[in-house]
């Protein structure tokens, strides 16, 4: 089991930053894999990035690619996605999940546990 709480949510204006946090409970281990998704109001959940635990190899979606950066730090079974130039479209409650394995899938149902959510707002 993985229990994910996620922080670092709020509002911004566009053109801001904001850097989330996402605190891994339980039994990770170096072998798996951390994403983020979003979902907006009315809309599909979507893949917003990932990153292997232990080698750290990414993925991004291509809408977020250039401006959010994703990280994560071991010793603190901590990972962290760092949000720069937001746009009004970035607006959606913010996933964090985890998945067994290492392999970088940028689907939702390969992934075995989900964190609560936080919300980001980007106003224009």
């Amino acid at each position: 089991q993985v229990q994910l709480v996620e922080s670092g949510g709020g509002l911004v204006q566009a053109g801001g930053s904001l850097r989330l946090s996402c605190a891994a409970s339980g039994r990770p281990v170096s072998t798996d894999a951390m994403a983020w998704f979003r979902q907006a109001p009315g809309k599909e959940r979507e893949f917003v990035a990932v990153i292997s635990w232990g080698a750290g190899s990414t993925l991004y979606a291509e809408s977020v690619k250039g401006r959010f950066t994703i990280s994560r730090d071991n010793a603190k079974n901590t990972g962290y996605l760092q949000m720069n130039s937001l746009k009004p479209e970035d607006t959606a409650v913010y996933y964090c999940a985890w998945k067994r394995g290492s392999a970088l899938s940028n689907v939702g149902y390969r992934y075995d546990y989900w964190g609560q959510g936080t919300q980001v707002t980007v106003s224009s």
